[in-house]
């Protein structure tokens, strides 16, 4: 009898520590987003630019989010920073600066900052790779002169 009572008592340790795990995974699920539940982020061309967009569920204790780009062979590094709208929103941010290299891959994701300056996480980075018109990109070397 004994035995059979030790093994029910084992077994409810266990389903006790799976809840544990299971609770401790859903808090974790729940601030990965720094207070923003973030989806349908996505990268593409739109003529010579690159647009990033983004829609978010739930927004609470969100201060921004932050646009960022790199390369393969280089950090990401901030473009851009975005003041937050409210829940069920829908975000759009063209890269108009990408047009100055011709065949080259970036790369972006979304820096999440929440209230609390420790609360920051990061999308997935997606990657486009950038096709500039000739007439656009010679404008942009010709800007680029007078400044």
């Amino acid at each position: 009898m004994q035995n059979s009572l030790d093994i029910i008592n084992y077994v409810e340790y266990i389903l006790a520590m799976k809840k544990g795990v299971v609770l401790i995974l859903l808090i974790f699920a729940a601030t990965v987003f720094a207070g923003a539940y973030f989806y349908d982020f996505n990268v593409y061309h739109d003529g010579d630019n690159v647009v990033i967009t983004w829609k978010t569920l739930e927004e609470t204790n969100l201060k921004a989010f932050v646009v960022q780009r790199g390369t393969p062979q280089s950090s990401f590094v901030d473009i851009a920073t975005i003041q937050p709208k409210g829940s069920n929103s829908s975000y759009s941010y063209t890269d108009e600066s990408a047009y100055k290299t011709n065949d080259m891959v970036f790369r972006y994701k979304i820096k999440i900052i929440g209230n609390d300056p420790s609360d920051i996480t990061y999308s997935k980075s997606q990657s486009v790779l950038q096709n500039v018109s000739g007439v656009k990109q010679t404008w942009g070397s010709i800007k680029a002169m007078f400044r």
